[in-house]
């Protein structure tokens, strides 16, 4: 969906849409095979921006905010992202691994020991039990050599997903009768939330992901590059809104991601929408431009909490000089 005013920030309803990454060669059928082998699982290939993304959520975890139990993709998924140098002569890797407390450092010992190395370590959410840190892990070399590397880092954690609970399934309808009525699922995103209504605030189409509704929205106002590669949406170049329980009485989680001289417009934006700012740090190490990047919490009815995101987004692209512009 397009949004309604002109924007700087360009409109990205999802990864697939996002707009051409200037010259990144693309991952070759091998290296995505390889890639999948080693992780044991299927990823996404967004072909516009020629980023593979495995997600990795923690779906062993009951998490409860303020005692309320929430679902794991309310923001409790980490990924690993994989794409090759705008030169091609490298790839990175690039990860947000969520984990208990007491998992930080062991898992950061094992990623050191491959030759994997460590951008930031923080919180993304207050009240939560139990507590969750979130470490972000990169890599240079070639994709099929990061995504070994970091399955290896993986492969004593929960993360991994081969060690991740398998899913339960519902009694096969042949084993109860072949006319019995399959039980109903518990309510999706979709009904829990008036899409259309969330979509107009915020001017873009989000993503139905079990019980939550997330926007993701990139950068396409500026070109960020880190270690020689484009840092787009895929790979974690974007801010996003998650919305979990219901229209009427929603919870909100997200991250925004700013330049420097973007940071207290928009902790003033999300304040005058009541929204709490719980984290601001770097997600990445030598990105030029620097970005930074924002994490707030909200409880509410969802439309007020959409309109706190927007005008978050309203702050975005605005201009100053010492910023690399996209043509």
């Amino acid at each position: 969906a397009l949004a309604t005013t002109p924007l700087l920030l360009g409109p990205l309803p999802s990864f697939a849409e996002a707009p051409a990454p200037g010259n990144t060669p693309p991952l070759s059928a091998a290296d995505i095979a390889a890639i999948e082998a080693a992780m044991g699982k299927k990823g996404a290939y967004v072909e516009a921006q020629a980023t593979h993304s495995t997600p990795l959520p923690r779906n062993d975890l009951k998490v409860t905010i303020k005692g309320e139990p929430v679902p794991i993709s309310f923001g409790f998924g980490g990924w690993v992202a994989i794409k090759h140098t705008l030169d091609g002569k490298s790839a990175m890797l690039m990860s947000d691994t969520v984990l208990l407390q007491e998992e930080v450092n062991p898992l950061m010992s094992a990623a050191l020991a491959q030759g994997l190395e460590i951008g930031a370590v923080h919180n993304h959410f207050f009240y939560e039990e139990p507590r969750i840190f979130y470490m972000h892990i990169h890599g240079m070399g070639a994709p099929a050599e990061l995504a070994r590397k970091f399955a290896a880092a993986l492969k004593d954690s929960k993360l991994l997903p081969a060690n991740q609970p398998k899913p339960s399934g519902g009694t096969p309808a042949a084993q109860v009768g072949n006319n019995a009525t399959p039980a109903p699922g518990p309510p999706t995103g979709k009904e829990l939330f008036d899409i259309p209504a969330l979509d107009k605030v915020v001017q873009y189409q989000g993503t139905v992901n079990g019980p939550t509704y997330k926007y993701t929205v990139g950068r396409a106002d500026l070109q960020s590059v880190m270690m020689g590669t484009e840092m787009t949406a895929a790979i974690g170049l974007n801010s996003w809104a998650a919305f979990a329980g219901k229209q009427a009485d929603a919870h909100v989680a997200g991250d925004i991601a700013m330049l420097e001289h973007e940071v207290n417009p928009v902790i003033k934006a999300l304040r005058a929408h009541q929204l709490e700012v719980v984290a601001v740090h770097n997600h990445m190490l030598f990105d030029q431009p620097r970005m930074m990047f924002l994490h707030y919490y909200g409880r509410g009815p969802a439309a007020q909490l959409a309109a706190g995101f927007r005008a978050a987004l309203d702050q975005l692209g605005k201009g100053k000089t010492g910023m690399k512009m996209k043509h």
